[in-house]
């Protein structure tokens, strides 16, 4: 199962953080598809040979899939058949849309790049616009939301944290009822 992987690949996916059971309900019907997953942030920072543990971790679960990581830093000493990481900003509009053309539209789409509120939302406006009905967006290390150091604040009421910007999203769920004309 995904968890056993994450822990043989050595990503926080799992241990860490316990994404691995919530990744697993969500996306194992995608198990035998062909399709592309992106994931931003690929780890390690900007240590040299480090990160690309949940690549491999994805590239072994989803053995038709293609993998794409992205991320500031090059990471290209990951690169394997159905792996490919690409050096770039998450916030370039024009990088991200490349990826897109190179690769496909991604089915799949994970942000585990800066963790930065500003980031976050300006990666999500890029991308999940473009993206097919069914897909799957997360975004991992919420937290960090409640994090100052990380553009956070302490005030869970803050507004402009990612959560902020989820919960957001989750009025949206109910826009149908709203009474604030031309809500979108």
């Amino acid at each position: 199962d995904l968890t056993q992987i994450a822990a043989r690949t050595g990503t926080d996916k799992w241990g860490t953080h316990f994404y691995t059971p919530h990744y697993e309900h969500h996306l194992a019907h995608l198990r035998d598809e062909e399709f592309v997953l992106l994931e931003i942030g690929v780890g390690g920072y900007a240590r040299d040979g480090q990160g690309g543990a949940s690549l491999r971790m994805w590239k072994r679960y989803f053995p038709h899939a293609t993998i794409v990581g992205l991320d500031i830093e090059d990471k290209s000493f990951v690169d394997r058949p159905r792996i490919t990481t690409v050096q770039a900003d998450q916030t370039d509009p024009e990088a991200l849309r490349g990826v897109i053309e190179r690769f496909g539209v991604p089915t799949v789409v994970i942000d585990d790049g800066s963790h930065r509120p500003e980031h976050i939302l300006a990666t999500f406006e890029i991308l999940f616009p473009l993206l097919p009905e069914g897909a799957f967006y997360t975004i991992e290390d919420t937290q960090t939301s409640y994090w100052p150091e990380f553009g956070g604040a302490e005030d869970p009421r803050a507004p402009g944290t990612t959560m902020d910007f989820v919960k957001a999203l989750v009025d949206g769920l109910n826009h149908e009822e709203f009474l604030a004309p031309g809500y979108e």
